[in-house]
């Protein structure tokens, strides 16, 4: 049985993540090879949903670290914007202004957002944003139009988990992004439309591909690391199993 690898390394190798999955040719372990059929567009949605949530994932641990910025952007009633490209424009002035000051500050900007329009017509824009000792007031004097919540990503339980899961898919939710309610049923989407964009300095890490002999049945860490999330799933457009797990090195180098 043929198994494919990639391996990601971010931050020079203090984060490993590690996707495997089944070579197209061959069907999953003890089971005859499922007949590839056409994706649904619902079935597209979903996979396109992941892959944006897996990039968003990617540069945030690349690029970000915990210590870093989760602000929000609000609007006052009077100041919201007619149109999705009016809000857009609204943040590039202030994205601007915030680039203007990390210049001045001899500091690169790194940023992910993502502008939300809900259901009730309230907008507002989420931004991860690297921190440089002052970021909080100058993200705050850079937005005229209402109110800036700002805080540490390790200081927010909504988004913050180890391997940047749960920020990853907040930053990227949208108007087909569905909540669960607490008797367990699928609860409708909270969103009327989103767009979700990052700085342009943020380029994707190449992975090292190889191929495994076998899957195994539980991966291990390498040494000096610990296995913090193993996701395992089938992909829907496939059929093929697939799984990702994400190490943190624990022992410093010398």
């Amino acid at each position: 049985m043929a198994v494919k690898r990639k391996t990601y390394r971010y931050r020079g190798g203090t984060v490993i993540d590690v996707e495997e999955f089944h070579d197209g040719r061959y069907g999953a372990p003890g089971k005859q090879r499922t007949k590839r059929a056409k994706p649904t567009e619902e079935q597209m949605r979903k996979v396109n949903a992941i892959n944006k949530a897996r990039r968003c994932r990617m540069r945030l641990l690349e690029y970000f670290d915990a210590g870093d910025c989760f602000a929000t952007w609000t609007y006052e009633t009077r100041n919201r914007p007619p149109t999705m490209q009016d809000a857009m424009k609204d943040f590039q002035k202030a994205i601007r202004i915030v680039r203007k000051e990390y210049k001045k500050r001899g500091r690169e900007l790194f940023w992910i957002r993502n502008i939300e329009r809900g259901t009730k017509g309230a907008w507002h824009i989420h931004l991860v944003i690297n921190e440089i000792g002052d970021t909080a007031s100058i993200i705050k004097k850079a937005w005229p139009h209402g109110g800036t919540w700002v805080s540490g990503i390790r200081l927010n339980d909504l988004v913050y988990d180890e391997d940047f899961t749960k920020l990853a898919n907040y930053m990227t939710k949208d108007e087909h992004t569905t909540y669960k309610k607490e008797d367990g049923t699928e609860g409708k989407p909270r969103l009327k439309e989103a767009s979700y964009s990052t700085s342009r300095n943020m380029p994707l890490p190449e992975p090292k591909p190889d191929k495994l002999i076998r899957w195994k049945a539980t991966p291990k860490p390498k040494k000096g690391y610990r296995i913090v999330r193993i996701y395992e799933g089938i992909n829907p457009v496939t059929g093929y199993k697939y799984r990702r797990y994400t190490m943190i090195r624990t022992v410093r180098r010398e």
